[in-house]
């Protein structure tokens, strides 16, 4: 498989869930992307020529710059993945409470209604002892 396929294929399925519903979906989509940047980057330092890049001065000799880029790319495209996954956990602060559309809320991912027993009390009526 060519790289011009490798990268249209990644491109392709990264603005795909790019385009989706849900945070999960758009952080694949961001990583896709990323990895689709450095196959494209590797691809542009001439994919005939691997050789390492010390081996020994002369015509066959690789680009080390390519190289170089993919590697930074690689640690920023993770850094930004670790913020978006970051940012997913933010999305529902614990104790948020939301209403499902029956009329019940939902706190902290149980549903209850409003009455319900919250705190030590453990179902105790009032009264003395």
């Amino acid at each position: 498989m060519s790289a011009a396929v490798a990268v249209g294929v990644l491109v392709a399925t990264g603005v795909y869930l790019l385009l989706q519903r849900g945070q999960l979906r758009v952080i694949l989509g961001f990583v896709l992307l990323g990895h689709a940047v450095n196959v494209l980057l590797l691809s542009a330092g001439g994919l005939g020529r691997r050789t390492p890049a010390f081996d020994g001065a002369g015509e066959e000799m690789g680009d080390p710059l390519p190289q170089a880029f993919v590697l930074t790319a690689i640690v920023i495209s993770f850094g930004v993945t670790l913020y978006l996954l970051g940012l997913l956990g933010v999305d529902d602060p614990p104790g948020a409470e939301e209403e499902t559309g029956d009329g019940d809320q939902t706190v902290n991912g149980q549903h209850g209604t409003e009455g319900g027993t919250r705190g030590g009390h453990g179902g105790e009526g009032g009264g003395g002892r």
